[in-house]
């Protein structure tokens, strides 16, 4: 309901949807309640509400059809850590792997991106500051080997889905917080397990509860993971995943419609440019790129005159 309501918000506040629109939404939470019968909730790290709320009642599905186990982990002193981290990476990359770096702050993850360049690292930082098409612009890179290194703060947010990722590194395991909670921790682990020499390093001092259980219940799903394979003759197999356009191309491709010179146009040729135009704005505005959409919506009030 609130992702639906903030969504629309920002449509009709730049003029792509009428204040109607918001008559037009998903129940919230309470209402979703109400008419809620029996219901299946699936998660990888379901949270104590949903446990509660199932009385319990947990059905678990650890196997991949893939055969790919979760990853080993190693857990590090944090003296000479980047060092150590410098050591691994390279090792990786000459397997032509991709690494991950989870770091605690901004100003960390740039700080480290730099210390890596300086020792020939083709490396790259994310956080949020970072805009939504370089965002997805670097994570393509890196899939696509101009980047060997991905240093960021919050790596499981939507849209890091990486099979070349062999190998997660996560600094100061040991400082509790949001970044480094039970859950954070399990699914910072799973970036690892969809390539088939998956592993992560931990660098920490001391063993939190939130280290423990994540040591605990990785190495509890691997073990099952093994023996499942052996019982079933699995072999377990690489993911293969297609890697997309580059929206920056796609930018191209619009500015390079945009110059056009319409009245050179057959009737035909300019009714295809206006219903392509079309389609990119509305592609545009769901990707949050208003500026973009509102140029090709006057760009196509201009050419439908």
């Amino acid at each position: 309901y609130n992702g639906d309501r903030a969504r629309k918000t920002n449509l009709i506040e730049h003029g792509f949807r009428l204040p109607s629109a918001y008559d037009n939404r998903p129940l919230n939470f309470n209402e979703f309640r109400q008419k809620q019968g029996q219901t299946v909730y699936l998660s990888a790290t379901p949270d104590e509400w949903e446990i509660r709320d199932s009385n319990n009642t947990v059905v678990e599905l650890l196997t991949r059809p893939t055969g790919l186990l979760d990853p080993s982990i190693d857990i590090r002193k944090t003296e000479n850590q980047i060092d150590d981290v410098i050591t691994e990476v390279k090792k990786n990359t000459e397997k032509g792997e991709r690494v991950l770096i989870t770091t605690l702050t901004k100003r960390m993850a740039e700080d480290l991106t730099a210390y890596l360049q300086d020792f020939g690292i083709k490396v790259a930082y994310l956080h949020s500051d970072i805009d939504t098409v370089e965002r997805v612009e670097i994570l393509r890179n890196l899939r696509l080997g101009e980047y060997d290194v991905l240093v960021g703060i919050n790596l499981l947010r939507e849209g890091i889905d990486l099979p070349e990722v062999s190998l997660v590194i996560i600094l100061d395991a040991d400082k509790e917080g949001f970044l480094r909670s039970k859950t954070s921790l399990v699914q910072t682990i799973g970036r690892a397990a969809r390539h088939i020499n998956g592993r992560v390093i931990m660098y920490a001092d001391k063993q939190t509860e939130s280290i423990k259980f994540a040591l605990d219940e990785t190495n509890r799903r691997r073990a099952y993971q093994k023996k499942y394979n052996k019982e079933h003759k699995i072999t377990p197999v690489g993911i293969k995943k297609d890697i997309g356009d580059s929206l920056i191309e796609r930018e191209d491709e619009i500015k390079r419609d945009l110059d056009i010179e319409f009245e050179k146009l057959s009737e035909r040729q300019k009714k295809l440019l206006i219903k392509d135009l079309r389609s990119k704005m509305l592609l545009a505005a769901d990707n949050l790129q208003f500026e973009k959409a509102a140029e090709l919506r006057d760009k196509i009030k201009e050419l439908s005159i």
